[in-house]
C-alpha cells in the first residue's frame, strides 16, 4: 500500500474521527503528515511516531495536542531494566529538568516512581573493562596492526641498545628509528656481531612493517567502527552486548551508556544506517552475525552483564540467545519481540531470556494516548501490560496486547 495523498487524508478525517497515529519510519514523512493532520483538524488527538529528537521537539512545539515517540523510546525503558536490573520493572528517563533524571518503576506489586541511579558497582566494572580493552585486538587485523607496531617499537628498543657501545643515548635512539622506517642506516663498526644482528633485524623489519601497514589499511577500509584505543574499545568485562544496531538499539545503547554502563554492539550490515551515528556518539559497533559463537566471543559475552538481542527479525534474536546461552550457560539474556509466535513456541521448550513484547507496548502506549492522557509508562505485568498514569501514579490493567495483523507496512 502506497503513501496516502493529501486529499484522502482530507477525506479520512471526519468529524467523528477522535485521533490520528501516525505509525511511519521516515520521520521526515511523519513530521509532514502530522502537521497536515492538524491543519485539516486543528487540535485533534495526535500520536506520531518518531525517532530523531530534533525533528520531534519542532513537532511538539508546533503541535502541542501531538504525543511525538518511538517505538525504541516506548520500549527501551523495559530492556534497560531487564538487562541491569530485572528487580523493576522500568528504568526510565525523565523529560522534565527538575524532576530526578532517572527513575525506576518498581514492579506490578508495588509501582513505586522513585529516583534512580545505577550502582557504583556496575559502573566501576564497565569502566574497568573499558580500561583493560586499551590496546586489546578484537578481530584479525587489529592483531596484526599491533603486532606490526609492537614489533617495530621492540626493534628499534634493541637497535637502540646496541648503538649505545658506539653512541650517545639519543643519537642511538634516533639512528635506531631511521633505519626502521627504512630513511637511512648509520655506519655500523665492523664487528660480526653488530653486523649479524643489523641483518637480521632488517629481515624481521620488512615483515613487522608489511604487517603494520596492512593493519593500518583493514583499519581505515572497516568503517572504523571499534578503535584499539578510545571511547570505542570493546569492553573486556562489566558491558552490555547489544545485537541489533537498529532505532532500537541504538537507543538501548545510547540509554546505557548515559547510566554509565559500558556496552558494544553487534551489526550484521555493514552498511547499516545507523552506524554513522554509533561512530559520532563512540559506541563500539563490531560486524558480523551475532549468532555466531566466534563473533559473540569477540564481543566479550563469557563476561558481559547481559546480552540482549534487538533485531527486527525475531528467529534471529532467538538464534542469538540460543548461541549466547549455549557458550555461557545461565548468562542474561533479553530479546526484542513482537508479531511472531517463534518465541513463545521456543520458551515454551526451555527459558531463553526475558521477552520483550515491543510491538505489544507500543500499541497499548499508542492506543492510550488516543484515548486518555499519555501514560506515564507503559510495563509488563502478569496479567499483560500495565499503565501509570503521569500525574496520580496510579496503575491502570491494560490487559494482554492487541492481536497483530500478518499484513506489512
Amino acid at each position: 500500500m502506497g503513501m496516502p495523498s493529501d486529499s484522502e487524508i482530507s477525506a479520512a478525517l471526519t468529524p467523528d474521527v477522535a485521533g490520528v497515529a501516525i505509525m511511519l519510519h521516515d520521520d521526515i514523512l511523519a513530521l509532514r503528515y502530522g502537521l497536515i493532520a492538524e491543519h485539516l483538524r486543528p487540535g485533534i488527538r495526535m500520536f506520531v511516531n518518531m525517532f530523531d529528537r530534533t525533528v520531534r521537539k519542532q513537532l511538539e512545539s508546533a503541535v502541542p495536542n501531538c504525543v511525538v515517540m518511538s517505538p525504541a523510546a516506548i520500549s527501551v525503558p523495559t530492556m534497560v531494566a531487564a538487562a541491569i536490573a530485572p528487580h523493576v520493572a522500568s528504568i526510565r528517563r525523565l523529560d522534565k529538568a527538575s524532576d530526578p533524571f532517572w527513575v525506576s518503576i518498581a514492579n506490578e506489586e508495588s509501582p513505586d516512581i522513585q529516583s534512580w541511579k545505577a550502582p557504583s558497582k556496575l559502573r566501576l566494572r564497565g569502566l574497568r573493562g573499558i580500561a583493560l580493552g586499551q590496546f586489546r585486538p578484537y578481530d584479525s587485523g587489529s592483531s596484526t596492526l599491533l603486532i606490526g607496531a609492537f614489533g617495530l617499537v621492540l626493534i628499534i628498543a634493541i637497535d637502540t641498545v646496541v648503538g649505545l657501545a658506539h653512541a650517545s643515548g639519543l643519537r642511538a635512539l634516533y639512528d635506531a628509528t631511521r633505519t626502521v622506517a627504512t630513511i637511512s642506516s648509520p655506519t655500523l663498526p665492523d664487528s660480526p656481531a653488530v653486523l649479524i644482528w643489523a641483518t637480521i633485524a632488517a629481515i624481521i623489519v620488512m615483515g613487522f612493517t608489511a604487517m603494520f601497514a596492512a593493519g593500518i589499511v583493514n583499519h581505515l577500509l572497516s568503517g572504523r567502527h571499534v578503535t584499539l584505543v578510545g571511547r570505542r574499545v570493546v569492553p573486556r568485562s562489566g558491558h552490555v552486548v547489544v545485537a541489533g544496531m537498529g532505532q532500537v538499539g541504538l537507543r538501548l545503547a545510547q540509554e546505557l551508556r548515559s547510566l554509565g554502563i559500558a556496552v558494544v554492539g553487534i551489526e550484521r550490515d555493514p552498511q547499516a544506517s545507523g552506524l554513522g551515528f554509533a561512530r559520532a556518539v563512540g559506541i563500539p559497533v563490531i560486524i558480523g552475525n551475532a549468532s555466531s559463537q566466534a563473533i559473540l566471543k569477540r564481543a566479550g559475552t563469557s563476561r558481559a552483564i547481559a546480552i540482549v538481542a534487538v533485531g527486527s527479525d525475531e528467529r534471529d534474536n532467538i538464534a542469538v540467545a540460543v548461541t549466547a546461552l549455549a557458550g555461557r550457560p545461565g548468562a542474561r539474556v533479553v530479546l526484542r519481540a513482537g508479531s511472531d509466535g517463534a518465541i513463545t513456541e521456543t520458551t515454551s521448550l526451555f527459558p531463553i531470556g526475558a521477552v520483550i513484547d515491543v510491538n505489544g507496548l507500543t500499541a497499548l502506549f499508542v492506543a492510550e494516548s488516543m484515548t486518555g492522557n499519555r501514560p506515564y509508562v507503559v510495563i509488563p505485568s502478569a496479567s499483560g501490560f500495565e499503565s501509570i498514569d503521569p500525574e496520580t501514579h496510579e496503575v491502570s490493567p491494560l490487559g494482554s496486547a492487541p492481536d497483530r495483523c500478518d499484513c506489512s507496512l
